[in-house]
């Protein structure tokens, strides 16, 4: 007699959430659980834990925000990155991807994806970082591909890209006219904490004065928006 042979279900993959607003988190739980291929889990609302949590569990993919509270997303980012380079990273931001896309890829994402899409792009942008492959919106897909193709060489890259990533947090606010005082009540840090970064700022892109810096981020923002 032939033994039958029963076939095991498909294995799902595993989704760990990185997100500090319940009602986000719990939208993408219900988006991602109704998949067939796809599973939540586990999530966590801040990047403390979340490294020994996810080493714990060890997800397929891990879905991150940038603004979790007091501290950067980009931050965990870049340690997951570091840990294990093969792990898939989506980042999923109400931050403005002209600001954030190409840092959040060049410290390890796979993607960058806008809360204000349409869920069909966020299904999308997991299951196609998952596979191994980059998922931006076609805007960003234009944008980075407009640089390429105007790169003559290494000694064109924005000098942008030195900065850390709290600098350049600083530097957006300061693009948006925010001044010291404002800046440290939104990054929850002191004056002079945001004064020394500044000063870095300045250093870093060849600045002499705080004049010079405000109306470099300022021409920089008009421009990204221009885009």
């Amino acid at each position: 007699m032939e033994t039958m042979q029963v076939s095991s279900p498909p294995t799902k993959a595993r989704v760990f959430l990185v997100e500090d607003h319940p009602i986000v988190s719990e939208g993408l739980a219900i988006l991602i659980g109704s998949e067939p291929d796809m599973t939540v889990c586990g999530c966590i609302d801040s990047v403390a834990g979340a490294i020994e949590r996810i080493d714990e569990i060890r997800p397929d993919v891990v879905v991150v925000d940038i603004a979790l509270g007091d501290e950067s997303g980009l931050n965990l980012v870049k340690e997951l990155h570091a840990r294990d380079k093969k792990m898939p990273i989506l980042v999923l931001s109400m931050h403005d991807e002209t600001l954030y896309a190409e840092r959040a890829l060049r410290i390890g994402a796979k993607g960058y994806v806008m809360k204000n899409q349409a869920l069909d792009t966020v299904r999308t942008a997991i299951r196609k970082v998952l596979t191994g492959e980059i998922f931006l919106s076609e805007k960003m897909v234009t944008q980075v591909l407009k640089r390429v193709v105007n790169v003559r060489g290494p000694e064109t890259q924005s000098p942008l890209a030195t900065l850390t990533n709290r600098e350049f947090e600083v530097f957006k606010l300061i693009a948006q006219g925010a001044g010291p005082t404002e800046i440290s009540q939104v990054l929850n840090v002191s004056v002079k904490t945001i004064d020394t970064h500044r000063d870095h700022i300045k250093e870093k892109l060849s600045l002499k004065s705080g004049a010079e810096l405000r109306i470099y981020a300022t021409r920089w923002y008009a421009e990204t928006q221009m885009n």
